[in-house]
């Protein structure tokens, strides 16, 4: 059996499509406005530290399992065509990011409704549905990352490097 950690989160990242340095982008684009001579290390390391949180991890891997068990037509009516379908007024997949983006305080959530509501980059990959891939979960529990990542970092000392 495999036990949460950093490595499982990734992977199963990497398993739907997505990058650490897909989110470390989405970061990098929220908080430049902001951040004088931020870098995508700097991006990047706040990444990992939100995905080093197992309430993360948690939320991460009950998304992506919910997302592959609706892809298999697994779940009961009426839930199987809700998730497949992405309805709109569902709302528990908002509700599961929304528990990544508390890990960091207030300006999470303003940054999460924010990619939600525009879904940059791979979040709009993700949302396409072009490639048969049910995203229903993934796509909000990404922007929550970014968001959180981007809360962390506002957060932090300005201008503040990753540590060596």
């Amino acid at each position: 059996m495999k036990t949460l950690s950093i490595e499982l989160a990734i992977e199963r990242l990497e398993s739907r499509g997505v990058t650490v340095d897909d989110i470390t982008d989405l970061v990098f684009d929220l908080q430049t406005p902001y951040v004088e001579n931020l870098t995508k290390a700097t991006c990047k390391y706040n990444v990992v530290r939100v995905l080093s949180k197992r309430e993360v991890q948690n939320a991460l891997l009950t998304g992506i399992e919910l997302d592959q068990l609706a892809e298999e037509g697994k779940l009961q009516q009426p839930l199987q065509d809700i998730v497949a379908s992405d309805e709109g007024l569902y709302g528990i997949d908002e509700i599961i990011a929304l528990a990544i983006v508390n890990v960091y305080g207030s300006i999470g959530l303003t940054n999460f409704g924010y990619v939600d509501k525009i879904k940059p980059g791979i979040i709009a990959k993700l949302n396409d549905h072009a490639d048969g891939k049910c995203h229903t979960f993934l796509d909000d529990i990404v922007g929550a990352i970014a968001a959180a990542a981007s809360s962390r970092l506002a957060h932090s000392e300005e201008g503040a490097e990753v540590p060596d």
